[in-house]
């Protein structure tokens, strides 16, 4: 077993990473929860286990390398049960656990839920804690609360401050207690790097592949493999009751084609899910759109204007030109929006 700050130099050494002031700062934090979990813990018949030490919030910028610092101390973890999760994934999880529950007569269906992760790790890793749904609010306060009372250790990145979770949320008022639970449970700590290394890894490189084959194929895989950074897994996102899924998501990047996107019956409502969930998208294969594929075309329209409005990073192959994309039947006066927003979005500056 290694600790973080090894590994970190690691890493500086054979050019893998470059040395961050903001980052370097934070690493003490991360060796003193696995210090304190890789200290066996003395059990007796009357003796009360000690509790967990306390976890961190690391919360800043995109591209500030928050989940890069979070996966290597995963990795420092050796044979400490831990996992690393996606917040949204992680949510989906518990309330298809809940669910169940209620279907075998639980009374407190949390409980079972909470067990069960108590029982399989001591260390949980939340990737991108947001709260955009008042059943997550409800629900994630107890869930914190049962997990800490069993001594799992929560270490969470997020893009806000506490203070700024679930804001101008329905009945928030009701969620403020768990705010000041991650404040108590928590060591809250910004990361204020100056670099936003996803976007440098942007810089100067082109976002908008055509036309579709081959070599925008590799093109496209060759960005995805360095965004992700690793293996992905499918990201789930519940809107109104409806499952929308992203096929492959990790590090707030997420790749999806076309096809999965415009092609299925979804809202303004999922591509705002979408949108709020993701820092970066890599869509795939988008064709020529006319009057043939009409219904296509709107869903993409409104897709662009989602990523738009949130200032997400769009990378995408393409059959022609955004101008060429759209050029006869009904809707091509509105689609020039749209292209120009395609247009605007190559810029190396956009999503800053």
């Amino acid at each position: 077993m290694t600790d973080l700050i090894s590994l970190y130099e690691a890493r500086i050494a054979d050019g893998t990473l470059t040395r961050d002031d903001a980052q370097e700062a934070v690493l003490p934090e991360f060796e003193r929860i696995r210090s304190a979990l890789a200290t066996p813990v003395k059990r007796g018949l009357f003796r009360k286990p000690p509790p967990p030490p306390k976890g961190l919030y690391l919360w800043g910028g995109v591209g500030r390398g928050k989940s890069m610092l979070m996966d290597m101390f995963v990795e420092t973890m050796g044979d400490i049960p831990a996992r690393r999760v996606h917040f949204h994934a992680f949510m989906q999880e518990i309330h298809a656990g809940m669910h169940k529950a209620r279907e075998d007569g639980v009374q407190d269906a949390l409980a079972p839920v909470a067990e069960k992760v108590i029982k399989t790790v001591r260390l949980l890793a939340f990737d991108e804690m947001q709260i955009t749904d008042i059943t997550d609010a409800m629900i994630v306060g107890r869930l914190f609360d049962m997990l800490h009372d069993g001594g799992v250790v929560i270490v969470t990145t997020s893009n806000r401050h506490p203070d700024d979770l679930y804001k101008n949320g329905l009945n928030r008022q009701l969620f403020l207690p768990f705010i000041h639970h991650i404040k108590e449970q928590l060591v809250i700590w910004e990361l204020t790097s100056p670099t936003d290394y996803r976007q440098n890894r942007l810089e100067g490189s082109p976002v908008y592949f055509t036309p579709i084959g081959p070599e925008a194929r590799e093109k496209i895989r060759s960005v995805w493999n360095d965004l992700s950074g690793g293996p992905a897994e499918p990201l789930s996102l519940q809107v109104k009751g409806r499952e929308v899924v992203l096929p492959a998501f990790r590090n707030g990047v997420a790749r999806a084609s076309f096809y999965d996107l415009c092609g299925r019956m979804l809202g303004p409502g999922d591509y705002l899910a979408i949108a709020d969930a993701l820092k970066v998208l890599v869509l795939e294969d988008v064709p020529r759109l006319s009057r043939n594929n009409f219904n296509e075309a709107k869903r993409f329209v409104t897709l662009i204007d989602a990523l738009y409005e949130a200032k997400v990073r769009l990378i995408c192959s393409a059959a022609a030109e955004p101008e060429m994309l759209y050029v006869e039947g009904e809707g091509t006066f509105e689609f020039e929006r749209t292209a120009s927003r395609l247009r605007e979005m190559q810029d190396k500056d956009w999503g800053k």
